[in-house]
């Protein structure tokens, strides 16, 4: 049966799902665009605003798992929309922003909590509950690269507004388009109405939180995809949020920084189609490893040649292809591993290992560069981590393949 066909009754809720994840990802990995002129507008250094944005990936990482529970409970839908709304009051308060504290509240603690209601683990979720299993890893990588066009859009519109009414105006730009997010949310939020399937014997559908947590934590391969999850985050978010300083420093054009990252939104959509496609053939563990091994290398060449506007754009495209992609791959194999109910929940347990690396990667990064004057040893360390982290998983995946937890005394 053809796909489409097979889709056709959850193309609203994912549609929403993606419109949702598009914004909540894309607004908020064009952020580093307004961060040298809103530094130096409101007098805070560089690493202060970083350390807002390694609040922000902690509040998102801490509060993912409470988010995917609450989904259980309450569904999908008010929590997404809650979410929603927290974004929108985030940005505001970065657009009128006088000092540190609203910086701090907005682009930090708002931010970063409505992330756990709108990005990928919730989004993600909803598209695998809404499909059947055979097209499942396939829907995630469509979903995906459809919620990896926000940066392709958000990052040019924001440097065109910056460069020609300022920061402020940027912002205010983001507000506007964050208030999208809330009939995205409403849509995908029709997904409540889906039954899920019958569980399989091994599935923890019926397990308490607390069980399902202890039953994820007792996998090897859960353990072994979260520690390297770590190194994913880091890198993502030290150029999301660094390279546009860097850039500046090499006396680029500011635009520059944009087209990147609209070149890496772009080549988004084309690796997440092919890892969801991948996925659906091999092993998903293993192709992580891969990734993050060939983002290390990707990030060791170009760090270590001149800046040129054609191998910043190349090395957009090639992390691009390589950023995303780890998004229908870990919704899958949480998905086979554990079932539907706790998803969301416990891709938060792994998320959360994510962002501990993405605080190391804003934060770590902005303290590096304030303390020796470069981003030397920050992109040396991403390099190195990233190459164990990816070399680990790859042999651990395939020496020891994933299996379905040991069945679970169910609880009421």
């Amino acid at each position: 049966m053809p796909l489409l066909q097979v889709l056709r009754p959850t193309l609203p809720i994912l549609i929403g799902a993606s419109i949702m994840l598009t914004l909540s990802m894309g607004l908020r990995q064009s952020l580093g665009i307004f961060m040298q002129p809103l530094t130096h507008d409101i007098h805070i250094s560089i690493s202060d605003f970083t350390l807002a944005l390694a609040v922000q990936n902690l509040a998102w990482g801490f509060l993912q798992p409470p988010a995917g529970a609450l989904t259980v409970r309450y569904g999908f839908r008010p929590i997404m929309i809650v979410g929603a709304l927290m974004y929108i009051a985030g940005l505001a308060l970065m657009a009128t922003a006088n000092g540190l504290l609203s910086i701090m509240i907005g682009a930090g603690a708002l931010i970063g909590t409505s992330l756990a209601c709108t990005a990928a683990a919730i989004a993600m979720s909803v598209a695998a509950r809404a499909v059947p299993e055979t097209v499942r890893s396939t829907v995630l990588g469509i979903v995906s690269g459809a919620g990896s066009l926000g940066a392709l859009l958000s990052a040019p519109i924001g440097q065109m507004l910056n460069e020609g009414f300022g920061w402020r105006i940027g912002l205010a730009g983001f507000v506007i388009m964050s208030v999208l997010m809330i009939p995205a949310a409403w849509y995908a939020g029709r997904v409540d109405k889906i039954p899920l399937p019958k569980p399989a014997a091994d599935d923890i559908d019926d397990a308490t939180a607390a069980t399902a947590a202890r039953t994820a934590f007792g996998n090897a391969s859960f353990v072994v995809m979260t520690c390297a999850y770590l190194v994913c985050g880091m890198q993502l978010v030290f150029l999301t949020t660094h390279l546009p300083s860097y850039l500046a420093i090499c006396g680029l054009d500011p635009m520059l920084s944009a087209q990147t990252l609209g070149m890496i939104g772009g080549f988004n959509v084309l690796g997440s189609l092919f890892f969801g496609w991948a996925g659906q053939r091999w092993n998903k563990l293993a192709l992580l490893g891969g990734i993050y091994i060939l983002r290390s290398l990707a990030l060791a060449w170009y760090f270590m040649l001149p800046a040129t506007s054609f191998s910043t754009l190349l090395f957009g495209a090639i992390m691009g292809f390589l950023w995303m992609g780890v998004g229908p791959l870990v919704a899958g194999a949480v998905a086979e591993m554990f079932g539907l109910r706790w998803q969301a929940m416990i891709q938060g347990l792994a998320f959360m290992s994510h962002q501990i690396g993405s605080f190391l990667g804003a934060y770590g990064g902005g303290l590096l560069y304030d303390a020796l004057g470069s981003y030397t040893m920050a992109w040396r360390i991403g390099v190195a981590l990233g190459l164990a982290g990816g070399i680990v998983q790859v042999a651990f995946a395939l020496i020891r393949p994933s299996q379905p937890p040991a069945p679970v005394l169910r609880t009421a």
